[in-house]
């Protein structure tokens, strides 16, 4: 044991309180979509708009990805310890804000410096765990930290749907707070405020470009779920200018010497394609996210609670799956389990496009078990793999791409999701809107949720149905959008991993180093 490094109990209780703040990011990232449905709600919500919702989600995903180099950086200058402490109250007074917002604005603005704050705290509690342990420990340590993501990511809707059945839809962001207070405490008694010898250098350029170029082409996206088309102006330039600015931003990290994005790793056939593959697993999660919400707890019924326990098994196949396909990779390879269990994921997440409302809910179920084991068989030995392939000096590096790439797949999936399901809905939706009063007709063309609020008011059984039917093929078409986006990232694994017919299989991709990450960590 170095001089630096703390006794074995007091490096157990430094791990007890990084899990304990991480809690936050762990259950906030899906606490969100179980208040979707209250949400859109006039009266018992905000009456946020799909496009609302999206960017509440999309606002924090874009703030973590932009800034998590840069919170890594201040980590290096300022001590990870404050760097920690300045996350933690940063996320509760966002989540306060959040909590009181009384527009679908105030909410998103909310949301955005809730990213900020999660941008500050996952780098610096890497930094802590690194600095904390000695290098032979340091795998168990980050086993443990990341195997408590599963408790967060189930624990989240259930979470989620007793608040909202005892309280406003606000207590689901409102819950932060204390967390907070005692995560403050914790880390200030407990936690050593260890800094790198070596400071990062900050990457302005870099975090002004990546984050403007994302958020660019996610507004374009939106913005074409708003309109239900791709053909306008604002669409298109939107999307334009975002696609210029990520391709800026590519150019400008290759010729700066520390770059926080480096793209030259991307060159390695396995780590680029391990890393596309991760994204398109996201994007894939996260646009079914967006309308299975509404299905439960709208076209569905279900209360909030109810509907959070549905997605349970889900949330349990994603624990499950993850050491036994790393036990499978281990004697097979990645190639072979990853890819077959991402394809098996994609089916389960096509199949929704054969509900109803009239489907067994056993059988939703049965398809979030599946598809929840089947995406623990393909995070946890995929990201082994890719961060395994690189070198000691260039793993930190590696896994800046890895996060960012995880998180821009977020983005873009809540933005695609939510505007295929809007495009769709409306335009099956304008047939059945013939003959009724303009202020109706508008309400009920934004979205299925307002649709039934306005038959509710109106005793119109007729609009509920055709809202209920209008969503329904929207949702079917997001589901094979979304078992698309798995398969292509299914066929990237299965051609990036192929052995080298010279040197056959690699070391890595036979025997992938243990992880069991979550899907939002």
């Amino acid at each position: 044991m170095s001089s630096t490094t703390p006794p074995p109990t007091r490096r157990r209780l430094i791990l007890g309180v990084l899990i304990f703040a991480q809690l936050l990011i762990w259950l906030d990232g899906t606490i969100l979509s179980t208040a979707f449905e209250t949400l859109s709600d006039p009266v018992r919500g905000l009456g946020a708009t799909p496009g609302q919702l999206q960017w509440a989600t999309g606002a924090y995903t874009l703030a973590f990805a932009g800034l998590m180099f840069t919170g890594g950086a201040l980590g290096d200058r300022f001590g990870h310890r404050n760097t920690l402490l300045a996350g933690m109250a940063l996320f509760g007074i966002a989540s306060a804000i959040a909590a009181y917002a009384t527009t679908p604005g105030q909410l998103i603005a909310g949301r955005a410096v809730m990213g900020i704050g999660a941008a500050l705290l996952v780098p610096a509690t890497m930094a802590v765990v690194s600095w904390t342990f000695e290098p032979a420990e340091r795998p168990a340590a980050f086993g443990r930290l990341s195997s408590f993501a599963g408790v967060g990511l189930a624990a989240g809707p259930i979470l989620a749907g007793a608040l909202l059945a005892r309280f406003w839809w606000g207590s689901v962001f409102l819950v932060n707070v204390p967390v907070v207070v005692l995560g403050l405490g914790f880390i200030a008694r407990y936690v050593p405020n260890s800094r790198s010898p070596q400071v990062r250098r900050l990457d302005p350029a870099g975090m002004l470009l990546s984050t403007a170029g994302l958020g660019f082409l996610t507004y374009g996206l939106i913005r074409a779920g708003q309109d239900a088309s791709f053909a306008q102006p604002r669409v298109w330039g939107w999307t334009a200018a975002g696609i210029v600015l990520i391709a800026a931003f590519v150019v400008t990290e290759l010729r700066i010497a520390h770059p926080s994005f480096d793209p030259r790793l991307m060159a390695q056939r396995r780590f680029a394609a391990g890393n596309i593959t991760l994204m398109m697993v996201f994007l894939a999660m996260t646009a079914g996210s967006f309308y299975l919400a509404f299905y439960l707890q709208g076209a569905r019924q279900y209360s909030a609670f109810d509907a959070s326990l549905l997605a349970l098994p889900g949330a349990l196949g994603v624990v499950v799956g993850s050491p036994v396909a790393v036990r499978l990779a281990g004697r097979t390879s990645v190639r072979l389990v990853s890819s077959v269990s991402l394809t098996v994921a994609a089916l389960a997440m096509g199949s929704l496009a054969l509900f109803d409302t009239a489907t067994p809910i056993a059988w939703y179920s049965a398809v979030m078990l599946v598809q929840g084991t089947s995406i623990g068989m393909v995070i946890a030995p995929v990201t082994g793999a890719v961060l395994g392939s690189l070198s000691p000096e260039r793993s930190g590096a590696g896994s800046a791409v890895n996060s960012t790439l995880r998180q821009t797949g977020s983005v873009l999936g809540i933005a695609a999701g939510g505007t295929i399901t809007s495009i769709v809905y409306q335009r099956s939706i304008d047939g059945s809107l013939t003959g009724l009063p303009d202020a109706v007709r508008r309400q009920a063309h934004v979205s299925a949720e307002l649709a039934r609020h306005v038959a509710a008011a109106t005793h119109d059984t007729r609009l509920a149905d055709a809202a209920d039917a209008a969503f329904l093929h929207a949702m079917h078409v997001g589901a094979l959008w979304t078992a698309g986006f798995a398969l292509i990232g299914a066929a990237v694994l299965a051609v990036g991993f192929r052995p080298d017919r010279r040197t056959g299989p690699v070391k890595e991709e036979a025997r992938p180093r243990l992880t069991t990450s979550s899907p939002r960590s």
